[in-house]
């Protein structure tokens, strides 16, 4: 071979490794990084995104047969409203502002939630979602490759929090939106850890951002509907005051600080017992049934079963003949896992009111994880 058909054959052969190279580089997916990028620019693009400071979505929220108009008002860097700061309610809130809180206008109490509850608030507080916001609240991602979901493909992509919680996103390959959400936690933070997928519908552009303006949440495991959000107005960079974020203040009632202080001590079984018995004797007129059970359902949703048992198994001693006091005490058994215990104060929950719905919901509930481990 001549010098000149060698060099003609050594070109051929480094243009067709190339053409291979690039080829392969074509064929390979995207990373998390690249989708999350597309997904970004496909909703307005990061400088868009920066520029929204505050963000209030008006619509119409159901679970099951309830059904309320709500709010829903978040304003940088994390300050998060489930309600709306022009008209504040007198019956229920939740937010963040700063730590998470929930308040109840009956009896009239503010909870500065943790586990599961503050969980389930402090990672929906991005103004525009965690996916778009990850860099900025130091989460990663991963690309767990790609599915189907209504016939389309869709690249599954996981965000890693940096509590170490883990939710999934589901990116359309063509449009770039984001068209369901999954994620494993607990109802109300309440109960066992639930697999459900929630997704995304509706999207319109408002001001330059694209939302989507209908949401479906269902359990995975039996398909069933959980919540439905349907968006009707969306408005942005309305001037708000970080103080319309905290949970409102008002004079306490003997009652009511009763329920606040006992939940401030849940870790400490002996203390929440002990600043029971002095309420009673400074007030041996009001009645503690309800104080209690509040109190200790906060205490469960919180994960502190010990004081929360404790607290509801005195308030049945005290109220042998109340069935929500028997009701209570027999589903923090059975979230604290002893279902002997729970099984007997339900049955007797509805031996004293057989139209306690809570109490014939907990005890199915206890048969159906009987079953589920028989048949394992």
């Amino acid at each position: 071979m001549t010098i000149a058909a060698r060099v003609v054959a050594v070109i051929m052969t480094s243009a067709m490794l190339m053409t291979t190279a690039v080829g392969a580089s074509a064929d390979a997916p995207p990373t998390a990084e690249q989708i999350v990028a597309h997904y970004v620019s496909a909703i307005g693009g990061a400088d868009k995104l920066a520029s929204v400071k505050t963000l209030i979505i008006r619509g119409t929220y159901s679970e099951g047969n309830f059904r309320i108009d709500a709010t829903l008002a978040r304003m940088r860097p994390y300050y998060k409203l489930v309600g709306d700061p022009e008209h504040r309610s007198s019956s229920f809130e939740e937010g963040y502002d700063g730590s998470a809180w929930e308040f109840y206008g009956h009896p009239g109490i503010v909870v500065r939630t943790v586990g599961a509850a503050s969980e389930a608030t402090r990672h929906s507080t991005s103004i525009l979602g965690s996916l778009a916001d990850y860099r900025e609240e130091d989460s990663s991602v991963s690309l767990l490759g790609s599915e189907r979901i209504d016939d389309r493909k869709v690249w599954h992509v996981r965000l890693h929090m940096r509590d170490g919680f883990e939710q999934d996103e589901f990116i359309d390959g063509k449009s770039w939106m984001l068209v369901a959400e999954r994620k494993v936690a607990p109802i109300h933070a309440v109960g066992a850890a639930v697999t459900t997928q929630t997704r995304f519908g509706d999207f319109r552009a408002v001001e330059g951002v694209v939302f989507p303006f209908t949401s479906r949440e269902a359990d995975i495991a039996s398909g069933k509907t959980l919540n439905q959000f349907t968006v009707k107005t969306v408005v942005i960079n309305q001037a708000l005051d970080p103080a319309s974020f905290s949970p409102p203040d008002f004079p306490r009632t003997a009652s009511q600080t009763l329920i606040e202080t006992l939940f401030l001590q849940r870790d400490d079984p002996g203390t929440v017992l002990w600043t029971l018995f002095d309420f009673r004797r400074a007030h041996p007129h009001t009645s503690s049934d309800e104080l209690c059970r509040i109190a200790g359902y906060q205490m469960v949703k919180a994960g502190q079963f010990a004081s929360a048992i404790a607290l509801l198994k005195q308030n049945t001693e005290s109220y042998p003949k109340s069935a929500a006091a028997a009701s209570s005490l027999g589903r923090a058994y059975a979230n604290a896992g002893d279902g002997t215990r729970a099984r007997a104060e339900l049955v007797r929950a509805l031996a004293l009111d057989p139209n306690d719905k809570r109490a014939r919901d907990a005890l199915d509930g206890l048969s159906r994880q009987t079953e589920g481990a028989d048949g394992q």
